[in-house]
């Protein structure tokens, strides 16, 4: 069912202005006759000149005046651009939680609006096209991707940090001379949504951040740490332990990636899961993991180890692993099968065993099977054991204003990364 229109009034050619109320009217009561007790909410995309908006209640005055129910839940949105229409639009959904909308536009429109839209919306929300009746002679309109993509581009740079200034959390025991790396907190993105608020660096089809904001996340955090998002790498998520060679075919998909390239940077996910860097400043090889508890019972950590060793001969005493913010064994559950699995790696990885969902300890078990490995105890960085003033290792569930939290916010939740590379 429909619970949203928009009407896109946005390009109305200049000889159809003066049958604007004809073309509403005609719309305002296809839209009221289709609609249920409830009036869905309907929201009119028009254009905005430089010199300011137009009365929008006066002008619509006329057209609302037989359409009592829908008049309170209509609202009529202009912009400058269709990316900053169709972006306030995009808002007020979010906020009712509505996903699938009707648009009525004029024929001509409807390829450059499948453009915007898969940009600016995932395959979170559903979309139906109507023609908006226009008399023979309407405009035309050429569908420029890279045009519509530049207006996007240049609308979200222009919006301003939510949630205070994009923070950097950095480790003091990778060498700052050799290696640029950081884990990132949920602050200083454009990112609106409450879960995803503000940087959240990944989409996905199953959430409602798009891909353009993501990108435009991203950008603000290269310039804030000053890596080059040309060379920028981050894993596929896939919650095993493949390890990725940068300059050698890359997988499908993998958890771990490496390499000795300088200014190539490389980054892994966490929301829960932890972000894990590596650093070896005798070799200058540098590698990210993904380390859920799928990942850690694959060893994902020491696949990623093995990889900097076999591949760039790092000897395993010189290597510096710091595990980034993360679900701590305060929050985290899992039910008593893979339960079972951590507490044959160390019985003091899983509290209250017995119960059908014992807390787990992610970071133990991987502390563990990197000592396990040979990486040397005083090399391994994990602050909810070795700092107190926990200045990385933060619980993500714990923190809702610092980080993101699957655990704690559910399916649409947001994404912060740990990065690191080698600095030219």
């Amino acid at each position: 069912m429909v619970e949203a229109v928009l009407i896109d009034l946005f390009s109305l050619p200049a000889n159809m202005q003066n049958n604007f109320q004809d073309l509403l009217c005609t719309t305002l009561g296809t839209i009221q006759e289709c609609s249920s007790i409830t009036a869905p909410p309907v929201y009119v995309m028009c254009s905005q000149t430089e010199q300011g908006e137009r009365n929008d209640e006066q002008e619509l005055l006329p057209a609302l005046k037989d359409f009592q129910a829908l008049k309170k839940s209509l609202e009529v949105v202009r912009a400058l651009t269709t990316t900053a229409a169709l972006y306030t639009i995009k808002q007020r959904l979010d906020e009712k939680d509505l996903s699938t909308i009707k648009i009525i536009l004029p024929a001509f429109r409807r390829d450059l609006m499948k453009v915007y839209i898969a940009q600016l919306f995932t395959a979170v929300y559903r979309f139906e096209f109507e023609d908006l009746h226009m008399p023979e002679g309407q405009a035309r309109s050429t569908c420029d991707v890279e045009l519509i993509t530049s207006e996007i581009q240049i609308y979200l740079q222009s919006l301003p940090n939510l949630k205070g200034e994009l923070t950097i959390l950095r480790s003091s025991l990778i060498p700052d001379g050799i290696f640029l790396h950081g884990f990132t907190t949920r602050t200083g993105g454009i990112s609106y949504i409450p879960t995803l608020s503000s940087c959240n660096l990944f989409s996905s089809s199953k959430r409602r951040d798009p891909q353009a904001v993501v990108k435009e996340n991203l950008r603000r955090l290269a310039n804030a740490a000053g890596f080059n998002l040309e060379t920028f790498h981050r894993v596929k998520v896939d919650h095993g332990n493949v390890v990725c060679i940068m300059g050698k075919t890359e997988p499908d998909s993998y958890d771990g990636i490496v390499t000795n390239l300088k200014g190539v940077t490389i980054a892994a996910p966490g929301a829960d899961c932890i972000p894990v860097l590596f650093a070896d400043p005798v070799r200058k090889v540098c590698g990210a993991a993904h380390s859920g508890w799928k990942g850690t019972l694959l060893g994902v950590s020491m696949a990623t180890v093995n990889a900097m060793v076999s591949e760039y001969g790092c000897n395993v005493k010189d290597i510096l692993v710091v595990l980034g913010p993360s679900v701590g064994p305060c929050c985290y559950k899992l039910p008593q099968e893979s339960a079972k699995e951590f507490h044959r790696i160390d019985p003091k990885c899983v509290r209250l065993f017995d119960s059908e969902n014992p807390y787990i300890d992610l970071r133990r078990a991987t502390r563990i099977l990197l000592e396990t490995g040979g990486i040397l105890p005083e090399n391994i960085q994990d602050d909810s054991v070795t700092d107190q003033n926990q200045n990385i290792t933060f619980c993500t569930a714990c923190h809702p204003d610092k980080f993101y939290s699957h655990f704690r916010d559910g399916t649409n939740f947001g994404t912060q990364i740990g990065f690191i590379s080698l600095k030219d």
